[in-house]
């Protein structure tokens, strides 16, 4: 562990270095695009008869359990640092667009892709069990704000654009493993739950994570009220994130829905009546250091796992008709609710259906996700096609969707004008 450690914190820094001395695209993008031609450089060098460094790393990689590192480990750091930073006063004013798209929204694409995934598979002559088609459904639901949200601030998007976006992206990431694992239990009971049962399955998962993360956020706001001394005022951000998402798998209740909650809470009411100036700015520099250099390692690991895959032109094709097919679910489920949110007055910006559609990248989630399917010809086909999906949706929108709130934000200026 220490050698592996050691060995992806020296790459994931010399990634950065390169991509910020050399490239200059966004952070999190730039290192997974360094680390994927670092890959691509190893197997051009395997293929020259110097195959030793790739099958170093290859050995190492193969040692990393993916799934357990980001859904166990940082996945709650993620979480928490992201909704530490969220304004509630925003949130609760966009909270119907949160809230439908991260519910129905999530339920919606999880069906459509999955019914559409099976049938674009079908054409292709490969013919896997609905229930796999529906689980990848669920895995390339969620959306990753990590990636788009930096290019969104320093584009200029409006500020109820970007909190709808991230409000989303946390919220749907804790629904979409609800639905995953609900999904992952018919798969390994080998029968489909009653509608009563499913629909308790769920909210006993969600609610109990919303419940829990309210708990443990107040218990937390009521030790650092009491307290003036940001060392130990970290220290219990840190115990409740670890404390708190490792009791909530203890539990069964949804880990990601409890630390967003639980965030929301310290970043809102704590750092209004439980902090001071000192302490605030020590917990604030604290959590996105860990946040940067969290998804640094994270993109950097999503870009040298593709040394593992056998990719074909089979399966590229394949990917692009579910990129295709994901692109559009996404459009129908962003498009009626922001309709309905207009009709009662609750306008969203403009451009927002555009933005939200090729904004909403699929990043680590989906990856960790796909990895924890039981080990069958059906893992292994959708995890090439979701680092593929995955792929496509980071290198390909998230290097044009600053481009686009730019020209929509230029175009709205201007016809205020």
């Amino acid at each position: 562990m220490l050698e592996i450690s050691a060995l992806f914190i020296t790459l994931t820094a010399l990634l950065a270095y390169v991509n910020y001395r050399f490239i200059g695209l966004p952070p999190t993008i730039g290192v997974m695009a360094t680390a994927l031609v670092f890959s691509l450089f190893l197997h051009a060098l395997a293929m020259l008869g110097f195959p030793q460094l790739e099958q170093l790393i290859e050995s190492l990689i193969g040692r990393i359990d993916f799934n357990h590192l980001l859904m166990d480990g940082m996945l709650s750091f993620l979480l928490f640092a992201g909704a530490l930073h969220i304004n509630l006063a925003d949130l609760r004013a966009r909270r119907w667009a949160i809230g439908l798209l991260a519910t129905a929204g999530v339920l919606f694409s999880t069906a459509v892709i999955g019914f559409g995934s099976w049938w674009i598979l079908e054409l292709f002559g490969l013919q896997p069990p609905l229930i796999y088609c529906l689980l990848f459904g669920a895995l390339i639901s969620p959306t990753d704000p990590i990636a788009v949200l930096g290019i969104m601030r320093s584009a200029g998007a409006p500020k109820a654009l970007e909190t709808t976006i991230v409000g989303e992206s946390l919220f749907n990431d804790g629904v979409a493993v609800v639905v995953f694992t609900v999904l992952l239990g018919v798969l390994a009971r080998g029968e489909v739950p009653g509608a009563g049962e499913a629909v308790w399955l769920f909210f006993e998962e969600a609610g109990g994570g919303i419940l829990l993360g309210a708990l443990l956020g107040a218990l937390t706001f009521a030790l650092l009220k009491s307290i003036d001394q940001y060392q130990v005022e970290v220290l219990l951000t840190l115990a409740l994130v670890l404390g708190g998402y490792t009791l909530a798998t203890h539990l069964h209740v949804s880990g990601p829905i409890a630390m967003v909650v639980a965030g929301l809470i310290i970043g809102n009411q704590g750092r209004k009546h439980a902090m001071s100036a000192h302490t605030r700015e020590n917990l604030d520099n604290f959590w996105e250091l860990l946040d940067e250099i969290l998804n640094a390692v994270l993109f950097v690991l999503i870009g040298m796992e593709l040394v593992l895959l056998p990719f074909s032109a089979k399966y590229l094709l394949i990917a692009l008709c579910i990129t295709l097919l994901i692109l559009g679910t996404r459009l129908a489920a962003v498009g009626p609710p922001a309709l309905l949110l207009r009709k009662m007055g609750r306008a969203l910006p403009n451009g927002t259906v555009r933005i939200l559609t090729w904004g909403g990248l699929r990043g680590g989630i989906s990856v960790a996700l796909v990895l924890a399917l039981p080990a069958s010809e059906e893992r292994n086909l959708l995890l090439n096609i979701t680092y593929l999906v995955v792929l496509f949706s980071i290198l390909v929108q998230g290097l044009s969707i600053g481009r686009l709130v730019r020209n929509i934000c230029t175009r709205d200026s201007g016809n205020s004008r």
